[in-house]
C-alpha cells in the first residue's frame, strides 16, 4: 500500500494528476465549498488568539491536497482579522506541493507570502494542527484472525499477476494489538476467518504530533469509527477500499498506482495513541455536528443573504457535508490537545467520546 500510495514518480499521490475534484477520484469537503474551511475557521480563531505567549500561533496542515483548504481558511481568517503567524503545510508529494504553491499564488499572493512547506514535521510547533482525509490514506496492515492463529495478510506475485498471500504473525507490535483486539472479543464470532486492519501508522503520526506540539490542539476529521464498531463480528471483510474516477471497488489489485487505496479509522486507537503520548483527548463527534457546533447554520444564513442566486449551489454542498446519508455521520471530528484546558466550541454538543 505504502509503495502504491507514494513510491516516487510511480505512487498515487506522487505521479501528477488530478484527484480531489470532479475531474479526479474522489471530492473531499474542502473541494465542495469554501463553507467546509470557513466554518472550521470559527474554531481556529480563538486557539490562534490565545495559543502564542506574546503573538498568534501558527496553523500546521498534514496532507493539503490541492490547497484549497488552505486558501480558504487564510480567506475567512483574514476577513475576521486572526490571520496566523505562519501556515505550514507538510507535504511530502512535490507534485502537490507545486499545485498547493500555484493555487495560493494565482488567488492570493499576498497569503501565499505566508505560507511555508515542510518535507518533515518541525522540531516544536504550538498552535493548531489539521489533519482532513490524512490519516485514512495511511498505509495499513491486513491482518485474519483464525482459529488456528492470527495471520498477516499480504501480497505475493504468482505467473506475473499479483495475488494474496498470508502468513503467522510471529511478534512485534503488530501481533501485540491484534491479540489485544481479540481478547476484548471485538470480532466475536468470527475468529475462524475474521478480516481487518490494524492501522499502526496512524498511532505513529499521532505519537509523533504529541511529541512536538509544546501548546495548542490536534484536529483530525477523518471517516471511520470507535472500536467496538469498528471491529463488529458482521464487519468481517474490513474496510479497505479503492477509487478510481469517483468509482469505489475493493480490489487494490486494479491499475496499482492509479486507484487511491484508503481504510476507515479506528478513531479508539487513535485516542489511545494520544494520550499515551501526552496529549488529552478534548473531543469527539461527527462532522455535522461540529459544523453545526461551529455555525454553519449562521455561516448558510448570512451567505443566503450576500448572494440570492449563488445560495442554491451553497446549500447543495452543506447538505452533502451535513446529512447522514452522505458525509455527516461516517466522518468524525477528533481533537487532541496539550496545556489546552479550555473547552473547544466545535464540541459544545453531541459529544460521542463514550464511544471510544
Amino acid at each position: 500500500m505504502e509503495l502504491a500510495l507514494y513510491a516516487p514518480g510511480l505512487g498515487y499521490y506522487s505521479a501528477g494528476a488530478a484527484k480531489f475534484d470532479a475531474s479526479g477520484d474522489f471530492i473531499t469537503a474542502p473541494e465542495l465549498s469554501a463553507l467546509f474551511a470557513r466554518t472550521l475557521a470559527r474554531q481556529f480563531a480563538p486557539l490562534l488568539a490565545r495559543t502564542g505567549d506574546m503573538a498568534d500561533g501558527d496553523i500546521l496542515e498534514l496532507g493539503a491536497g490541492s490547497g484549497r483548504m488552505a486558501l480558504d481558511l487564510l480567506t475567512e481568517l483574514e476577513s475576521i482579522g486572526r490571520l496566523p503567524r505562519r501556515y505550514r503545510i507538510l507535504e511530502i508529494s512535490g507534485d502537490l506541493a507545486g499545485r498547493q504553491r500555484d493555487l495560493l499564488v494565482e488567488h492570493a499572493p499576498h497569503l501565499a507570502e505566508r505560507v511555508e512547506w515542510l518535507h518533515t514535521l518541525p522540531e516544536s510547533f504550538s498552535g493548531v494542527i489539521v489533519a482532513n482525509e490524512v490519516l485514512d490514506a495511511l498505509p495499513t496492515h491486513l491482518v485474519v484472525w483464525r482459529e488456528a492463529g492470527i495471520d498477516e495478510r499480504g501480497v505475493a506475485v504468482e505467473a506475473g499477476e499479483f495475488v494474496w498471500r498470508d502468513q503467522p504473525i510471529t511478534g512485534g507490535r503488530l501481533l501485540t494489538a491484534a491479540t489485544r483486539l481479540q481478547r476484548r472479543g471485538c470480532m466475536s464470532g468470527n475468529a475462524g476467518g475474521y478480516l481487518s486492519e490494524i492501522n499502526l501508522a496512524a498511532g505513529q503520526l499521532v505519537a509523533s504530533l504529541a511529541n512536538i506540539l509544546v501548546k495548542g490542539v490536534v484536529l483530525l476529521i477523518d471517516y471511520g469509527f470507535g472500536e467496538s464498531e469498528y471491529y463488529h463480528a458482521q464487519r468481517d471483510r474490513g474496510t479497505l477500499m479503492c477509487h478510481y474516477r469517483h468509482h469505489a471497488h475493493e480490489d487494490p489489485f486494479h491499475l496499482p498506482g492509479l486507484d487511491d487505496m484508503t481504510s476507515h479509522i479506528d478513531f479508539s486507537a487513535i485516542a489511545e495513541s494520544g494520550v499515551s503520548a501526552g496529549l488529552r483527548l478534548a473531543g469527539y463527534t461527527t462532522q455535522a455536528q461540529f459544523l453545526i457546533n461551529c455555525g454553519i447554520t449562521e455561516l448558510l444564513e448570512t451567505l443566503a443573504a450576500g448572494d440570492p442566486p449563488g445560495y442554491a449551489s451553497i446549500a447543495r454542498a452543506a447538505h452533502k457535508l451535513l446529512s447522514p446519508a452522505e458525509m455527516g455521520e461516517l466522518f468524525k471530528v477528533m481533537a487532541l490537545s496539550k496545556n489546552w484546558p479550555e473547552p473547544l466550541s466545535g464540541f459544545t454538543q453531541g459529544d460521542k467520546r463514550r464511544l471510544l
